[in-house]
């Protein structure tokens, strides 16, 4: 199989809550939109949300996401900080802080809950130094 494309699409109670989030906050672009259904892009990068009880869904599987975290990285985690938190009003739900395992990084939850972990990439801590591959 050679993909010609590989994004997540997460079922969510509220489409337009969810689509607004990512692109006041994120920077996202509204490629393609109905109701029941937001496709956006960033770049290279690809996110979209269906409404959970869409038909289109399987039986059985009309839940909106949850326990799900995306990871989005960054150059500079505290300007995205300062950015998202402290001028933009998001709560939150990790503070901002340096992990051995290297990252820097917090955590805000969009409006179906699911958790966005903004990182950036410092150096891993010695704990931590046999588990890197490459």
């Amino acid at each position: 199989m050679e993909p010609t494309g590989f994004y997540p699409v997460l079922g969510v109670d509220d489409v337009a809550a969810s689509r607004a989030f990512w692109v006041e906050h994120f920077g996202f672009e509204v490629v393609f939109e109905v109701d029941w259904y937001a496709s956006l892009r960033r770049g290279a990068h690809e996110l979209a949300f269906v409404a959970a009880d869409h038909p289109t869904v399987p039986a059985g599987f009309r839940t909106a996401a949850r326990g799900l975290l995306l990871n989005v990285e960054v150059p500079d985690v505290d300007a995205e900080y300062e950015r998202v938190v402290v001028r933009g009003g998001l709560h939150p739900e990790l503070d901002l802080r340096s992990e051995e395992f290297g990252q820097r990084h917090f955590i805000v939850a969009d409006p179906a809950g699911v958790l966005v972990d903004v990182i950036t990439e410092i150096p891993v801590g010695a704990e931590y130094a046999e588990a890197v591959v490459g």
